[in-house]
């Protein structure tokens, strides 16, 4: 890895290897949650018509070195950031601030008047770091596994 990652846009080509980089983040990165909930978040790398529907409605910023992905970041009109991945072994690199700082560039030139998401419990520290306050916790169904998180925000 290189010390200053390359950060661009992220494109349609870039999809596929988004969905690798989250299935390897929730997989085989820190975790606070079981091995039960992994599989329940991401069961296989995300893919095709429905991913790829759901990454277009996005602005997606990508941290890259010479030859991969090591995360990326993505926000919506209306300022909702979804998806918040660092390739486990960039983890801890301050690459999440270095996104995060790009995302929040972009959403004030969007003249968004705040930012939010809903942050697992390994991402909650990191937002906490740039600014982010929680609203309230939460804890959700997915498939058969309940996954603790905190709905999270920030004024521009």
């Amino acid at each position: 890895m290189t010390s200053s990652p390359h950060l661009r846009d992220g494109t349609e080509r870039d999809f596929a290897a988004l969905g690798e980089l989250m299935y390897a983040a929730l997989h085989n990165g820190h975790t606070q949650y079981s091995k039960a909930h992994s599989p329940a978040w991401a069961p296989e790398p995300r893919r095709g018509r429905d991913w790829a529907e759901r990454l277009a409605e996005k602005s997606i910023i990508v941290a890259e070195d010479t030859d991969r992905i090591l995360g990326f970041m993505t926000v919506q009109p209306g300022g909702y950031i979804d998806f918040a991945f660092i390739r486990p072994a960039a983890q801890g690199t301050g690459l999440f601030r270095q996104l995060y700082e790009a995302i929040e560039r972009r959403a004030m030139d969007w003249k968004e008047p705040s930012l939010s998401t809903h942050a697992s419990l390994m991402a909650q520290p990191a937002f906490a770091a740039v600014g982010f306050q929680i609203v309230q916790r939460e804890i959700v169904r997915v498939d058969t596994q309940k996954l603790k998180r905190a709905e999270m925000t920030k004024s521009l």
